[in-house]
């Protein structure tokens, strides 16, 4: 019952997220240019493996080094849209 509920989940039935960058992705890995792009739902496709993203997370862009562990799975995945806490102390008496 399981699977069949997997199968009809709509990321499997709407497909892979496949977009044109505008740029060879085979030439920005040769020369390690970083290819910028606002596509968070774009889906990782074993031609990008070794390529840099800087991925727009809302407010700036994000670096991401594709590795092939990442296949299948989205950009947006792997781009943090959080700042890190940091503790700040103050003078209250």
């Amino acid at each position: 019952m399981l699977a069949s509920r997997i199968l009809r989940a709509r990321s499997i039935w709407k497909g892979p997220n496949v977009v044109d960058f505008g740029v060879n992705i085979g030439e920005s890995v040769k020369s390690q240019t970083p290819v910028k792009t606002m596509v968070r739902s774009a889906t990782i496709l074993p031609r990008m493996v070794g390529a840099q993203f800087l991925v727009h997370n809302g407010k700036n862009y994000a670096s991401v080094k594709v590795t092939e562990d990442m296949i299948g799975h989205k950009l947006g995945e792997f781009s943090p849209t959080r700042k890190t806490f940091h503790y700040r102390q103050t003078k209250n008496r």
